[in-house]
């Protein structure tokens, strides 16, 4: 926890070194085969996890090569940063949650989401089974750790009142990202607010004790939440490799979900901070509950739909996230989006 912490503390130079040198900036490369291929880097929301399995995966089965794109990976320090320095150009594309994203769009970031392709979120209260906690009422009285100022600490308070409670019902301990898994496991609190694809099954293994989750999702409350984006000026240069970097994106996810363990597989060597090989398993097959809502299932990874934008950007700005809360088409471009 500590090299983690560490590590993060010093992301923010390595991000900018790595996005200042890293952008494809129109340049080219030639396959092993003689193919021409544009050049193209990705920043992801965090450092490497089983959620980005996909990725490495198109990778190495060659389907980014086969759309025309010579792809660079690169570890992020958050979404929010994300969000910034796709804007900048100091990315081509980003990998982010959509909160961010809405409220990069309302504090004037020039960016445009290509399609969110995790649709159900997959943000939760998190704790060890034995605290025997099965619905959102046994909360009250309960410390929970979360981070000020994230989208999950911003929304908890939704999920609350769709339950019927409020926020004096519970006591939150503010905690770094880094320390919230560390937060639960000392017994200083008793869950923690995060991602079931991301920090449950990292703390089920640290702690060797079946981890237990009260998902939004299933208690009343879902929202967009990670996504493929690009900078406006960027998709306005480049249409034609946003929408092959789409296209080869939503391909990618699609044989992933069908070949998880090698999926998984692809990521070896993705990163020092990796998660074990079966965390990162566990972190991908929840990760493949959360591609569509009702309105998107049977259609290929990364298609969305208005309606459940919308959905989002209300949530949102009820949870004072998005200030002037605008269409969705201001803050995604549906052309360039994957064939159903």
């Amino acid at each position: 926890m500590k090299t983690r912490t560490l590590i993060a503390a010093l992301a923010p130079a390595l991000l900018l070194f790595a996005t200042a040198c890293g952008s494809g900036g129109g340049e080219k490369t030639t396959s092993s085969s003689g193919k021409q291929l544009d050049k193209a880097t990705l920043t992801l929301n965090w450092y490497p996890y089983g959620e980005h399995a996909p990725f490495y995966y198109g990778k190495s089965k060659g389907i980014f090569e086969r759309h025309g794109i010579d792809l660079t990976i690169q570890a992020g320090q958050g979404s929010q940063k994300t969000v910034q320095a796709t804007g900048a150009g100091q990315t081509d594309f980003g990998w982010a949650d959509t909160p961010a994203l809405l409220g990069g769009v309302s504090q004037g970031v020039p960016v445009k989401s290509l399609g969110v392709f995790l649709q159900t979120t997959p943000a939760s209260v998190q704790f060890f089974q034995e605290k025997n906690i099965t619905k959102p009422a046994d909360l009250k009285g309960k410390t929970i750790a979360s981070t000020a100022g994230d989208a999950l600490t911003k929304t908890f308070p939704v999920f609350l009142k769709a339950n019927g409670m409020t926020d004096a019902d519970v006591k939150m301990q503010n905690t770094d990202p880094a320390g919230k898994i560390a937060a639960v496991m000392s017994g200083q609190t008793d869950a923690l607010l995060g991602y079931a694809s991301d920090q449950g099954p990292t703390m089920q293994n640290k702690a060797g004790k079946p981890v237990a989750y009260l998902r939004f999702s299933e208690f009343g409350l879902n929202y967009y939440s990670n996504g493929l984006l690009t900078s406006s000026s960027f998709l306005q240069s480049k249409a034609d490799l946003a929408k092959r970097m789409v296209a080869a994106t939503s391909e990618a996810w699609a044989a992933a979900e069908k070949d998880q363990q090698a999926a998984v597989d692809a990521m070896k060597g993705a990163s020092e901070q990796l998660p074990p090989a079966q965390v990162l398993l566990d972190q991908f097959k929840t990760t493949t509950t959360l591609l569509h809502t009702d309105a998107t299932q049977g259609q290929a990874p990364g298609v969305n739909t208005e309606a459940d934008w919308q959905k989002t950007i209300d949530t949102f700005a009820k949870a004072g996230l998005v200030s002037n809360p605008q269409a969705p088409s201001a803050y995604w471009d549906s052309s360039v989006a994957p064939k159903g």
